[in-house]
C-alpha cells in the first residue's frame, strides 16, 4: 500500500465518519494493513490529517495560480478561478470535505503551520478582487470580505453537489460567477 492510497482512504473515511469518529484501525482496515503497518507510513492520525489538508491546499493553490497568472481581464480570471475551484471540489469531494470541515480537528501547534497555507489560498482570491478594483472592473469596498463571500458560496457545494445532478460543476460555477459579477439587481 502506498502513502497516497492511505491518504485517499483516510479522506473517504474522514468524509463519511468525521475525523474524531475515525480510528487508525479504521484506516488500516480499509487499506488492508495491520494497524502497526500503518504506523510505518504515518506516526499519528494528526499526521494523516495535516497531510490531507496540505495535499488539498497545494492542489487548489496550484490550479488557482495557473489561472491567475494568465493575461486575462479580472472578470475573466474570476470566472476561470471559480470554475477551476468548483471543478477541484467536484473531482475531489472527500478531500475537499476534509479541507473544509476537519481543519478544526487539528492540534493547535499543527494548526499554526497549516494557517500559512490557508492564508495564501484566501489571499489569492483577495488579490484577484483588488486587481479588479484597480482595473475599474469590480466595485468591492472590502476585497477580503468579498473573497470570503465567494469562497463561502462555493465551499458549501461540497455538501450538496452530485456529479449526476442536473448541473455540472462548470455550469454551477458560471451561475455563481454571474451572480457575483452582475448581482441580483435588474439593470
Amino acid at each position: 500500500m502506498t502513502r497516497e492510497g492511505i491518504l485517499e482512504a483516510a479522506a473517504r473515511i474522514f468524509g463519511e465518519k468525521g475525523y474524531h469518529a475515525t480510528s487508525m484501525h479504521d484506516i488500516a482496515e480499509s487499506v488492508h494493513l495491520q494497524k502497526a503497518s500503518l504506523y510505518h507510513h504515518f506516526n499519528s492520525k494528526q499526521e494523516i490529517l495535516i497531510a490531507l489538508l496540505d495535499q488539498a491546499l497545494d492542489l487548489i493553490n496550484s490550479r488557482l495560480e495557473a489561472v491567475l497568472s494568465q493575461p486575462l481581464s479580472p472578470d475573466e480570471k474570476l470566472r476561470l478561478a471559480m470554475d477551476s475551484y468548483l471543478q477541484t471540489i467536484a473531482e475531489n469531494q472527500n478531500l475537499s470535505a476534509v479541507l473544509l470541515f476537519e481543519v478544526r480537528s487539528l492540534d493547535p501547534n499543527i494548526k499554526l503551520r497549516h494557517t500559512a497555507r490557508r492564508e495564501k489560498f484566501e489571499r489569492l482570491w483577495k488579490d484577484l478582487i483588488v486587481e479588479g478594483n484597480q482595473a475599474g472592473v469590480f466595485n468591492s469596498i472590502d476585497p477580503s470580505l468579498t473573497g470570503r463571500a465567494i469562497l463561502g458560496v462555493m465551499n458549501w457545494t461540497v455538501m450538496w453537489y452530485h456529479s449526476d445532478g442536473p448541473r455540472s460543476a462548470s455550469e454551477i460555477a458560471n451561475l455563481f460567477t454571474d451572480l457575483f459579477l452582475k448581482g441580483l439587481m435588474i439593470q
